[in-house]
């Protein structure tokens, strides 16, 4: 059995970060009976930090590839270096993860990260797939593909997935109801028309990249 985990760095239920990951979900699950998948929402977690750079993760010769620190975040971290197959999820805050994700990420790859030689090595390969909600246009993700380069890139070369499935939802609806929040500059109207166009191809692509993100799995990257 090949497993699959999907991390889900945004604040919301039912909103549109976690639906991009039930129908990722679907899609993984439908490649083959011998893919399973587990959820993590990093909100719901018991109390965790980001890294503490107490570099135990770096003591020479006890090197594991795993953080060290033990908190509400450990489980997940084992999970996800022992996973054929990792999604991350998040919407886009100011051109940027949540900074739950980014925290749970500092403490996946530091520990891949080696001084000796600047390699980066999880404990085992595994798929990747990145899944990203946003409140902006496909010409804003491409800004914020630059600000995220250095820790995406180095979230592949340790997971060994040079070609990551990425799913981008743009101009997402951030609200059902509009009229409750003074946000009238963002044109409401368009974002529920933009939503209403294109959302089930939203999540089309959720479900394609989960799928092709398991077959990945199945075939060892």
């Amino acid at each position: 059995m090949k497993r699959i985990l999907i991390v889900d760095g945004g604040p919301r239920r039912a909103m549109n970060t976690s639906a991009l990951c039930d129908a990722f979900d679907e899609g993984a699950r439908s490649a083959s009976p011998e893919i399973g998948t587990a959820r993590v929402r990093l909100y719901d977690l018991p109390p965790w930090k980001g890294c503490m750079s107490c570099l135990a993760c770096k003591l020479r010769g006890r090197e594991t590839g795993e953080c060290a620190l033990r908190d509400g975040l450990s489980d997940a971290l084992r999970a996800a270096n022992e996973a054929d197959g990792i999604a991350v999820a998040s919407p886009v805050y100011f051109g940027e993860w949540t900074a739950m994700t980014r925290a749970f990420l500092e403490r996946l790859v530091f520990p891949w990260l080696h001084y000796t030689d600047f390699s980066v090595a999880a404990p085992k390969k595994k798929a990747l797939a990145w899944i990203y909600s946003m409140n902006a246009t496909a010409e804003h993700f491409a800004q914020f593909r630059r600000n995220i380069a250095m820790l995406e890139g180095a979230l592949a070369r340790g997971t060994g997935d040079a070609d990551p499935a990425i799913v981008a939802a743009f101009t997402t609806a951030q609200t059902k109801d509009y009229s409750r929040y003074a946000m009238d500059g963002l044109d409401p109207a368009a974002h529920l028309a933009w939503r209403e166009a294109h959302w089930e191809e939203d999540l089309a692509k959720a479900r394609a990249a989960g799928r092709a993100t398991a077959e990945k799995a199945l075939a060892g990257v």
